[in-house]
């Protein structure tokens, strides 16, 4: 067991609590449940996570208001595992900061594939790097500490906000199609699903104009995908 691998999962129904649980014991990690949104912020502020899974439906506090409160202080990954199938909460989930979305009823072996790949994308982010910052206009994105400054203000970013600004920032001539970024950063092979990709280059291009709207860094080129704008 790998005791330094925590993941909290909020999740009100006790038998599918218990499910994931043991998928997430099976791979390898510590879980540790919570049944109401309320019992959840208390883990929340007691302990240290390196994941969290989200049920959308809680008692006491909805999964949104956890999912505010975790994007907001940490760039944890987070897993929304929900019986909601419209596809604009989906979205509204992902444009708040959710890692992945895996509607109920779901597959055991596809959830723990998406934990792994999660996790893995994380310590891939986490990992000491060669170089410590790379900077492009008044971006400094700070490796070590994981922080990316914009004209001298802190973006809050999630955990795949942060991979995909980091790809692009490594390689500023590159134009990167929808296929390139999803296959990088997810790690699996795109199937066409634009949503995913335009969320979370939506989500990066507005964090970047609140911290200086007099500048564009992120450049659409029609028909091929997007680049640094130099």
């Amino acid at each position: 067991m790998n005791d330094s691998i925590n993941i909290l999962i909020i999740e009100d129904d006790e038998d599918i609590n218990r499910l994931l649980c043991n998928i997430v014991k099976k791979n390898g990690y510590s879980p540790k449940p919570a049944y109401s949104g309320t019992e959840a912020m208390i883990y929340l502020d007691s302990g240290k996570w390196n994941m969290v899974i989200i049920d959308l439906m809680l008692p006491g506090l909805p999964g949104e208001a956890i999912l505010k409160k975790v994007t907001e202080e940490s760039n944890i990954p987070i897993i929304i595992i929900s019986a909601k199938l419209e596809t604009q909460t989906k979205i509204n989930a992902l444009r708040a900061g959710a890692d992945d979305y895996i509607t109920k009823p779901f597959d055991i072996e596809e959830v723990s594939a998406r934990i792994d790949s999660c996790l893995r994308r994380y310590r891939n982010i986490t990992d000491a790097p060669i170089t410590n910052q790379i900077i492009h206009k008044d971006i400094i994105l700070d490796m070590d500490a994981k922080i990316v400054t914009v004209n001298g203000t802190e973006l809050k970013l999630t955990a795949r906000e942060y991979e995909i600004l980091l790809l692009m920032l490594s390689s500023p001539s590159k134009v990167f199609s929808k296929a390139n970024l999803f296959e990088s950063v997810w790690n699996e092979n795109f199937h066409g699903d634009d949503n995913t990709i335009n969320v979370h280059l939506s989500n990066i291009r507005s964090k970047l104009a609140r911290a200086n709207e007099n500048e564009e860094y992120i450049e659409t080129i029609w028909g091929m995908g997007y680049k640094l704008k130099t």
